[in-house]
């Protein structure tokens, strides 16, 4: 079996996977979002002491599972760095105690492989990564080969959710929020702009639109129903964005295996437009279940195990965390 801990963020989380079957035998996590939520966005200080607090109740309970472990597996990059390093720090302790390899893992493969938690891998295939920090494709053939080939040139699409849920004071993880906001309101009241609409560029953009967003929610002065108006037409254009890039890199890449991953990917409507967008193509669509899409434990669990086949382990001396790391 193989631990495996990701504290990237504000999710404190733990899981033991299998290697042999890829059962996932323990998985555990401990959100933060109500001790953030007090402040519109993550408070990295506080993250980091709450993963002090949180892990070590989590491992306490992973105990009857150590003396089956060949590997112990934890988020190294990218991240917050003070909350990278409480994963990692406990990593190695437990490397040392139980004399096990370590194996480093990028948080971004681990949302690629959170479709194939307690399930064989699909490859090759097209990914939309969509998160609170990254909004990308990448071309993946394996563990080892993902080509990033589109992403943001400044905000994420998880970003822009949480900001503009932040300027109508609806709290924090934005997200579900506006979602759920947007449910009941007219997605073609606000003429937005779609960002990059006249670029050749197959990339994305997220500033604009939420400069846009925030003088019509100046302008709505606080009015809850406007606010409805204004969630719906954000996430139609938004999501529009996304769509039409995606249309515009079909034309020289066809589909024929695309997925969504990333905690983002959670959005009902993105799922959606992209499901309607590979129609023509004849493309599979592959989803993450709703409660893998946000981070956790059990994606990096998935991608140790396949690391752990390869022997792709870490030293203790050379694993450290890499807050800014992409692929």
């Amino acid at each position: 079996m193989i631990l495996s801990i990701e504290s990237s963020c504000d999710d404190s989380a733990i899981s033991i996977t299998e290697i042999d079957t890829n059962k996932l035998l323990f998985h555990k996590k401990i959100s933060q979002e109500l001790e953030h939520s007090l402040y519109g966005g993550v408070v990295p200080e506080l993250a980091a002491r709450l993963h002090a607090e949180a892990l070590p109740n989590i491992l306490h309970e992973c105990e009857p599972y150590f003396k089956d472990l060949k590997a112990v597996a934890v988020t190294a990059t990218p991240g917050l760095a003070v909350t990278l390093v409480e994963g990692v720090i406990m990593a190695k302790a437990i490397a040392i105690s139980l004399d096990i390899p370590l194996i480093g893992v990028n948080h971004l493969v681990g949302h690629i492989y959170s479709l194939f938690i307690e399930k064989e891998t699909v490859f090759p295939l097209t990914v939309l990564l969509v998160s609170g920090g990254h909004t990308q494709v990448m071309e993946v053939k394996s563990l080892t080969q993902i080509q990033t080939v589109a992403k943001s040139m400044d905000d994420s699409f998880g970003e822009s959710f949480d900001k503009v849920a932040k300027m109508m004071g609806l709290g924090y993880p934005g997200g579900p929020l506006i979602q759920d906001l947007a449910k009941g309101g007219d997605r073609l009241k606000h003429n937005f702009t779609v960002p990059l609409h006249q670029s050749p560029l197959i990339a994305f953009s997220y500033s604009g639109l939420k400069n846009a967003v925030r003088l019509a929610v100046l302008d709505a002065d606080g009015d809850k129903n406007k606010y409805k108006d204004i969630a719906a037409s954000f996430e139609h254009i938004a999501t529009k964005h996304v769509t039409m890039k995606l249309k515009k890199y079909f034309k020289t890449v066809k589909p024929k295996t695309f997925a969504i991953v990333g905690g983002a990917s959670a959005n009902m409507y993105l799922r959606g437009q992209i499901e309607e967008l590979l129609k023509p193509h004849g493309a599979n669509l592959l989803l993450s279940e709703l409660k893998y899409c946000s981070d956790n434990a059990a994606m990096i669990g998935r991608v140790a195990v396949e690391m752990y086949k390869q022997e792709m382990f870490t030293s203790l001396t050379d694993l450290d965390i890499a807050p800014r790391s992409t692929l």
